[in-house]
C-alpha cells in the first residue's frame, strides 16, 4: 500500500479497505510528473516502510503514527532547509520479500533522500543491504539485533541493540534472586534469537542457570509441548523475547498448564495486544522498553499529550522510537545543509547528545543509539515503571 503525502490522508491505527482503495486511487493520481530528486522543488522526500497490516501491525502502525506526527510538526514550523518533508509509506505487510521490494520502488522511482524502518529486524536487515548499495541513509526505529548496523556505514538506528538490552534483562532476573531460568525462543526472528542468545551469556557469566532453553516459530499457536518441558525443570522465571503475538499465548497458556514463575521479555512486548490476549496472565510480568509514559520529563509528557489528543490512545515505545527517527533525520538534514547523500550520511553519524523522547541519544562508531532501558511491569493491565538501567 502506498501512502501519499496528503494533508487529508492519514494512516490510523486501522487500516481498512476503504483506506487501501483511496490509497490506491490517490497513487494513480500522482503517479506521473514527479520531480526528480528527493530535494526537488516538491519537497524533501523520505521514504518510510512498515508492518501497517499483518501480523505485527501494531508496531508498523505505531511506529508510522509517531513517524507522521514529527513530520507534521516538522512542517507546521516551515519543513526543513526551507522545503516540507513529504512522506512516502509503504506497507510491508508484516511478510518477508516485502521490505526488499517496496524500498527497491522508494530509492530507485521516488527517489527518496533517506530511509525510515522497520521495527522488526528480519524486515531491516532484508532492505538494508539494498539502501547501502544504493548508497541512502536508512535509519531504523526500533531494530534491535546488532547484525542490521553492520550491513554498513549508511545504516543507523535509533534505539538500544539486543547485546545490551539481553543483559540488562539477565541482570534484572539475577537482581531479584532468579537464579534458574528457562528460555523460550522464537527461532524465525533474528530479534529473538539474538537477545536470548545475549541473555544466556550475561546470565550464565554471572552464576544463572539456565535449566531448560526452548524454541518455537512465529505463527504458531500452541506452545503446551515446550512449557511442559519447562515446568518439569521448575524455573524461577521464563526469558520470552518474542514479539507480543505469541507471547500473550505463551502467557495464557503457560498459566493454564500451572507454571506460576514470572514471564521476562524484550521491547518486543510492547503492544497493547498482549494484554489483550493474555488477559491476567500477563499480570507481575516484567520486560525492557525504551521509555516509559510515566516519566515526569516535560518533553516526554508533551509527546505524551500530543500523541494521545491525535491518535486517542498513549503512545508506546514504537511511537516514540518512530518520532525519534525522524527528528534525528531532519536534525541531521539541517546540520548537513543539504539532502545530498555523502553530507547527509556524514551527519546522521555524527549525532551527539540529541535529546529524544527515549533518551538522550548519541550514535556510536558502529552507528548504534548508546542510551538508557526502562523495565516495565505488566500491573493492573498496564505498563508499570519500575527502574531504569543505563549503559
Amino acid at each position: 500500500m502506498r501512502i501519499r503525502p496528503n494533508n487529508t490522508l492519514e494512516v490510523r491505527s486501522r487500516v481498512t479497505g476503504v483506506s487501501l482503495v483511496c490509497g490506491l486511487s490517490l497513487l494513480a493520481l500522482v503517479g506521473c510528473g514527479k520531480p526528480q530528486g528527493g530535494g526537488g522543488a516538491g519537497g524533501i522526500r523520505v521514504g518510510e516502510f512498515a508492518s501497517l497490516t499483518g501480523q505485527t501491525a501494531s508496531f508498523g502502525q505505531s511506529s508510522h503514527e509517531g513517524t507522521k506526527m514529527a513530520v507534521d510538526q516538522l512542517n507546521e514550523k516551515g519543513g526543513v532547509l526551507g522545503k516540507k518533508i513529504e512522506l512516502l509509506t509503504e506497507d510491508v505487510q508484516s511478510k518477508a520479500g516485502e521490505p526488499a521490494t517496496v524500498v527497491r520502488k522508494l530509492i530507485s522511482r521516488d527517489k527518496v533522500v533517506a530511509v525510515l524502518g522497520e521495527v522488526a529486524s528480519s524486515r531491516s536487515l532484508e532492505a538494508a543491504p539494498i539502501c547501502q548499495q544504493a548508497g541512502i541513509p536508512m535509519i531504523s526505529p526500533a531494530s534491535t539485533n546488532p547484525k542490521v548496523t553492520e550491513v554498513g556505514d549508511h545504516i543507523f538506528r535509533v534505539c538500544f541493540i539486543d547485546p545490551f538490552q539481553g543483559t540488562v534483562m539477565a541482570k534484572f532476573a539475577l537482581s531479584r534472586g532468579w537464579k534458574r531460568v528457562a528460555v523460550l525462543t522464537d527461532v524465525k526472528q533474528d530479534y529473538s534469537v539474538g537477545l536470548s542468545q545475549f541473555f544466556k551469556e550475561g546470565f550464565l557469566a554471572n552464576g544463572g542457570t539456565v535449566v531448560s532453553d526452548q524454541s518455537y516459530s512465529s505463527g504458531d499457536k500452541d506452545f503446551r509441548a515446550q512449557l511442559t518441558a519447562i515446568k518439569a525443570t521448575s524455573p524461577e522465571a521464563i526469558f520470552v523475547p518474542g514479539y507480543y503475538t505469541e507471547c500473550g499465548l505463551i502467557a495464557r497458556q503457560a498459566r493454564q498448564l500451572g507454571l506460576t514463575a514470572p514471564l521476562l521479555g524484550g521491547d518486543g512486548w510492547d503492544s497493547p495486544s498482549l494484554v489483550e490476549v493474555a488477559g491476567e496472565a500477563m499480570e507481575g510480568n516484567f520486560f525492557s522498553n525504551h521509555f516509559s509514559t510515566e516519566d515526569k520529563s516535560p518533553l516526554i509528557q508533551e509527546f505524551v499529550k500530543n500523541y494521545k489528543d491525535r491518535f486517542k490512545r498513549e503512545p508506546d515505545a514504537m511511537a516514540a522510537l518512530g518520532y525519534d527517527s525522524a527528528n534525528i533525520l531532519a536534525d541531521a538534514i539541517r546540520r548537513a545543509g543539504t539532502t545530498e547523500p555523502g553530507p547527509l550520511r556524514k551527519a546522521i553519524s555524527e549525532t551527539a547528545d540529541f535529546v529524544g523522547v527515549t533518551g538522550t541519544i548519541t550514535l556510536d562508531a558502529k552507528r548504534n543509539a548508546n542510551k538508557p532501558a526502562v523495565i516495565l511491569e505488566v500491573k493492573g493491565g498496564q505498563f508499570r515503571y519500575v527502574e531504569t538501567v543505563r549503559p
